[in-house]
């Protein structure tokens, strides 16, 4: 298995670095080490040109017995072990050499001599000599028409100094791997700093706990970028959290009521033993209690539904003239029977694209709330036109109680409900269902009101048959 280590980021990041580091250090080293041995080699090859020049003058001179005596005095003066002479016949014949010892198993060699003889210029050999394989540089060169001078020089001077710098390339490299480690460690460190106070800050977030945010550090750098993001998902995960516990309160809170009364209907009949009659009264309520519990449950799924983009609405050409004048006619002995004044002014063959069902669930709610909190003797009005705007126009008005000022923001949320309207029956979805529809139509709803001076809600919906996207 891999070490835990070498699994994190900073690892990863500092085997890279010393990798690259240590690879771009080789290649310069190596680099170095070429071109050091090539001028060492280029000075050798120039020394021995220089001394074949030297002899050319000499035989010009002296002739061949003064090159000669030249051959062993400049032997011996540099060394018998250092470098060496020897003059040829062009078939490879040795006239004359120097002191010959050190440099016996050195031969002749004649793919050199072919060379020589065809291009007329010299050539330069490297040559390993005795046990220990040292290396020489021989040349191969006319010092007269009809005599060939082959002369080595010894390349211990050049050998000891590469060898000196291998040693010293050694050591300096893993100094190299160790600092570039060391230094790639820390960069890596101080790089993932960032990340680390994030990781620390998803720790620390628990359920109870939604308030710890990641330090910005004000540098305006990627990572800084980063928190800035990561607290804005916090800030929205916190909001969300609130708000699916604010919910689910709600939500045991509204199940409880009509669960309770079913049962205290079932209650109070099994008790009392009570005729069929009254068996049919607790069937009744029981049913009333179910359809208001399945009414809240299809509320919350459609609005759930919208906000998660899964909506099913079915969109279908829709007169809405007829939809608002068939509800309104609906709800007329309602409001009459309440003492309600009822009256409605809907334009004709106003036709939208959009869900039939749900724009009349949607309506009838705000219609429902306004008979609900309007008193005998108050009056609504409903007003269906097309503006100026370009949008159709749905206003329902009412001169009831009103709703204070520090509600009217908080009215269209999930089981909202102000202190007027908790003595009444509802779940606190209505306003919210019909925003959601409103919404997935690509409207608005606004509501004006005071309180003590009525309400007047207003519905804008795209016209002109407009597809909604």
């Amino acid at each position: 298995m891999i070490p835990k280590f070498f699994l994190t980021i900073a690892s990863r990041l500092t085997l890279w670095y010393a990798g690259i580091f240590t690879i771009s250090s080789g290649v310069v080293f190596v680099l170095f080490y070429f071109l050091a041995s090539g001028m060492i080699q280029h000075q050798i090859d120039q020394d021995l040109l220089e001394k074949s020049n030297y002899f050319s003058t000499i035989i010009q001179r002296n002739g061949l017995a003064g090159a000669r005596r030249f051959a062993v005095l400049e032997a011996q003066a540099a060394g018998e072990k250092m470098i060496f002479f020897r003059m040829l016949f062009p078939n490879g014949e040795v006239y004359a050499s120097s002191h010959m010892s050190y440099w016996k198993n050195v031969s002749v060699s004649k793919t050199a001599l072919d060379n020589l003889l065809q291009y007329k210029r010299h050539v330069f050999e490297t040559i390993n000599i005795g046990p220990a394989k040292l290396k020489a540089r021989i040349l191969y060169s006319f010092i007269a028409p009809d005599v060939v001078l082959q002369t080595g020089l010894a390349m211990q001077a050049s050998a000891r100094f590469l060898s000196a710098f291998q040693k010293v390339f050694t050591g300096a490299m893993a100094f190299v791997v160790l600092f570039s480690a060391l230094a790639g460690w820390f960069m890596a460190r101080k790089a993932l700093s960032g990340v680390e106070t994030i990781r620390r800050t998803a720790e620390n977030i628990t359920g109870l706990n939604l308030e710890a945010r990641v330090p910005e550090s004000g540098n305006q750098d990627e990572f800084d970028s980063l928190a800035h993001t990561f607290n804005q998902m916090l800030d929205r995960i916190e909001i969300l959290v609130k708000s699916i516990r604010e919910m689910s309160d709600n939500i045991a809170h509204d199940l409880k009521s009509p669960i309770t009364r079913i049962r205290g209907f079932a209650e109070i009949t099994l008790v009392h033993k009570q005729d069929m009659n009254e068996y049919r009264s607790m069937a009744a309520s029981t049913i009333e209690e179910a359809d208001r519990l399945l009414d809240m449950i299809n509320s919350m799924l459609v609005i759930s539904r919208a906000d998660s983009g899964a909506s099913d609405f079915i969109f279908e050409q829709v007169n809405l003239s007829s939809m608002i004048a068939d509800a309104c006619e609906l709800f007329l002995p309602l409001a009459e029977d309440n003492g309600i004044a009822f009256k409605f002014d809907v334009a004709q063959d106003i036709v939208v694209h959009g869900d039939r069902r749900m724009l009349q669930r949607a309506f009838s709610n705000l219609v429902d709330n306004a008979i609900k909190f309007t008193p005998e003797g108050g009056q609504i009005l409903i007003r269906l036109d097309v503006e100026a705007d370009g949008y159709v126009h749905i206003r329902v008005e009412d001169n009831g109680m009103g709703i204070e000022e520090m509600d009217l923001d908080k009215i269209f949320e999930r089981f909202y409900r102000a202190d007027p309207s908790r003595t009444r029956t509802g779940s606190g979805l209505g306003l919210s269902l019909a925003k959601t529809i409103v919404k997935e139509h690509s409207g608005q709803i606004k509501v004006t009101s005071s309180k003590g001076n009525g309400s007047v809600f207003l519905i804008t919906l795209p016209y002109g048959n407009l597809e909604v996207i």
